[in-house]
């Protein structure tokens, strides 16, 4: 017979031993967007690249990363958010390595693409699975705010780390502290996160995901690179053009849709009730506790 106290500890256990899991991977995240500001003098340096490419080399990745957020998120619930958990996993280390070997800029702006799309698939994927395993709104409010501050102490967390590893491995060893880290968390995934989808799952939005790419990314394209180019050159006016036309392609689209990938409504601004009916609600015999 199992001892029921025993059993609920365990569990317990387990729930805050998956989100300490999932709190490093989403640790990583936040790390590797503010850990590379530090190492950008010395890859500027090895790379003789100048300002332009070092801005691509930050943007890069969140680019990526936030483009892809809600699609990783949508096929995280239809295949398993803990496949998909490992996957962002393996591919982040990967593409970790090839940002520590990098010998071009071209590279090094090719891994940390990879390095992006690796993590839009722990973030919102991490949530999910936090989420799924804390049931209790109490303990799922509490769960929910250690993940949200985990994040916020890795970007801070970033320069400062960054700069002693440049001090004392130079600016590759920014991208190969991930690797004992994705190690550990690899390991502890197999042992203590459960595998999990949604109940109900969304429809994947391709042409809405396309379009978002082409939207995100070409207008930070534009913003970095018009002043180089040129704000009135063909290059410049043509990928504006393509933005422009891609945005009102997807709200057309998302409009439509009903799975959007963003709902529009969204966006829509809402009114609230004149303040005298509302008085005039509250007041009423039939008015609800909350008034």
């Amino acid at each position: 017979m199992i001892d029921t106290a025993k059993d609920h500890a365990l569990g317990a256990r387990r729930r805050w031993a998956v989100l300490a899991v999932c709190s490093t991977g989403l640790f990583l995240v936040g790390l590797d967007t503010t850990i590379v500001n530090a190492a950008l003098p010395s890859i500027a340096r090895d790379l003789r690249t100048g300002v332009r490419g070092i801005a691509w080399i930050v943007d890069a990745y969140t680019l990526v990363m936030a483009s892809l957020l809600i699609s990783a998120g949508a096929v995280a619930d239809r295949v398993g958010r803990r496949r998909v958990f490992r996957v962002g996993l393996v591919l982040f280390g990967t593409s970790s390595i090839l940002c520590a070997v990098a010998p071009t800029l071209g590279v090094l702006l090719a891994a940390r693409i990879a390095q992006g799309a690796g993590a839009a698939m722990l973030s919102p994927v991490a949530l999910a699975i936090v989420v799924g395993v804390f049931t209790a709104p109490a303990q799922r409010a509490r769960a929910i705010g250690v993940w949200a501050a985990v994040f916020g102490v890795a970007m801070a967390a970033g320069p400062v780390v960054g700069g002693a590893l440049v001090q004392s491995l130079g600016w590759r060893g920014v991208f190969w502290v991930n690797l004992p880290v994705i190690a550990v968390v690899l390991v502890l995934t197999a042992l203590v996160v459960p595998e999990s989808k949604a109940a109900r799952v969304r429809r994947l939005d391709g042409r809405g995901q396309a379009l978002l790419v082409i939207v995100v990314g070409g207008s930070v394209g534009v913003l970095l690179e018009g002043p180089w180019l040129g704000w009135a050159s063909p290059a410049t006016v043509i990928a504006s053009a393509v933005v422009c036309a891609a945005m009102v392609a997807f709200v057309r689209l998302e409009g439509r849709r009903p799975e959007p990938l963003i709902d529009p409504g969204l966006f829509r601004r809402h009114r609230s009730p004149p303040l005298s009916s509302a008085r005039s609600r509250c007041s009423s015999p039939s008015a609800p506790p909350c008034c």
